[in-house]
């Protein structure tokens, strides 16, 4: 699979979501819920959802990729919980 490079992939798709790459190539949408940004991997289900709570009115260009990058490597994984 060919790699996509963390700083040249920023797009908008419907309904205000945000597509980023992290670190690693990996395409994630970024999703704004009011309270929280909730990421999904879009090039690898393998990987776990990630949520967290942040103080936001709404995910626009003011957000860069690297503060999306931030929240997503802090961000817990979504699960069940035991």
């Amino acid at each position: 699979m060919p790699r996509v490079s963390a700083s040249s992939t920023t797009h908008r798709p419907s309904g205000g979501a945000r597509v980023f790459a992290d670190d690693q190539g990996r395409l994630w949408s970024a999703a704004h819920t009011g309270e929280a940004i909730v990421f999904a991997c879009i090039s690898d289900g393998r990987q776990s959802g990630r949520a967290i709570a942040v103080d936001l009115v709404s995910l626009d260009d003011s957000v860069g990729d690297e503060i999306l990058r931030a929240w997503l490597s802090a961000a817990p994984r979504i699960g069940t919980l035991p």
